[in-house]
């Protein structure tokens, strides 16, 4: 049921990086000092709030992760930023990444237009652009790739197999976002459909954070590897020939260490 209200406030959804907390952008920075009331991801940066969230404003996590019953049900945000907007708030809901990357910013859109809400999207570095550059692997590269896919396999069922044929043919870097749960099916799918032995696969946990671990290997031996490790959340997946240049490249460095950066839905 749509909504009415005379005093109607703004609501800013924002993209807050992928980690890093100097990623975020400025115009976001700024509607961060302006807020009213802040909902925000699991994966934000606490340094974000911290630093760009005035004293005594309100901020309400809303987080999700994949598989864990705690997750705050997209139902709920979508209530929480009309209830707020309605109460003529200045309303930030602060996503990690960007906003427009494997969010549920649609279901948000709707609410609003419906409900006659005013606001704005703010982008900002997704983590293929922020892992990526700092695992130093540029996802296109003269003589390596010259395009790039943006893909998710959180369910084995999600692509089909005659995708998944494509994907072993093409010659694009392909990004695989909260696939790492279900990373040896990527890989027995890519496998099974000849990919080039030149392409490889990296894992970069955590990226752009002081906790950042980089894992490459060879696809045709990820059985002796990596398959069954357990990755750090979130991990963003690389396959392709500019995978390769990670060794000359990395200048943010592993860490080697499972301490955890971003708090894990209990």
């Amino acid at each position: 049921m749509t909504e009415t209200n005379h005093h109607t406030g703004k609501v800013i959804l924002a993209a807050a990086g992928c980690g890093d907390p100097e990623l975020i952008t400025v115009k976001a920075a700024r509607y961060l000092q302006q807020a009213d009331i802040i909902l925000t991801d699991r994966l934000v940066s606490e340094e974000i709030l911290k630093t760009y969230v005035k004293p005594g404003i309100e901020i309400i996590y809303v987080g999700k992760q994949y598989n864990k019953d705690a997750s705050v049900q997209q139902q709920e945000i979508n209530h929480l930023l009309l209830k707020y907007a309605l109460q003529n708030k200045f309303v930030v809901r602060l996503k990690g990444g960007d906003v427009s990357f494997f969010s549920n910013i649609l279901d948000e859109l709707q609410i609003l237009a419906d409900n006659n809400i005013p606001f704005e999207i703010i982008p900002g570095v997704t983590a293929a652009s922020g892992a990526a550059s700092y695992a130093g692997i540029p996802l296109t590269a003269r003589g390596y790739a010259t395009s790039v896919r943006f893909l998710t396999s959180y369910r084995k069922e999600i692509v089909t197999d005659e995708y998944w044929k494509e994907l072993a043919e093409t010659k694009d870097t392909l990004v695989f976002y909260m696939s790492s749960e279900t990373l040896d099916n990527v890989v027995h799918h890519l496998t099974a459909h000849k990919i080039d032995a030149s392409k490889l696969l990296a894992v970069i946990e955590q990226g752009t954070t002081p906790m950042q671990n980089v894992s490459v290997c060879n696809l045709y031996n990820y059985d002796n590897t990596l398959k069954g490790k357990t990755f750090a959340s979130p991990a963003l997946v690389i396959i392709g020939k500019v995978v390769a240049l990670h060794q000359q490249f990395a200048w943010h460095k592993s860490s080697h260490t499972d301490e955890l950066y971003f708090k894990p839905v209990s």
